[in-house]
């Protein structure tokens, strides 16, 4: 078993960032997708792409996957760059048109 230990990113939806606190352990799919021939839904044959297990820090996760002898690899997260800017600096002086 594969999994990946990331931190979700917040969505394009949301303007705060409440949900990208927590480390996610997603376990990765172990064969390829297929579609079902009576309904042509996909499906997979194992249930272990379901399990989404979230843990408070980086080292938990680690220490999760170690314990129990899953094979995981560590996204770090981008931290954003922040442009500071004042409604005050559309009119100033020295401002580039």
């Amino acid at each position: 078993m594969s999994a990946r230990i990331y931190r979700p990113a917040k969505t394009a939806m949301q303007s705060g960032r409440a949900n990208t606190v927590r480390w996610r352990l997603e376990f990765r799919a172990e064969a390829a997708r297929r579609p079902d021939p009576l309904m042509g839904w996909t499906s997979i044959d194992g249930t272990q792409s379901q399990v989404r297990l979230e843990f408070d820090t980086k080292e938990q996760a680690l220490a999760y996957a170690e314990k129990h002898g899953i094979e995981a690899t560590v996204h770090e997260p981008r931290e954003r760059k922040l442009k500071l800017r004042a409604y005050a600096d559309n009119f100033a002086f020295t401002r580039v048109i």
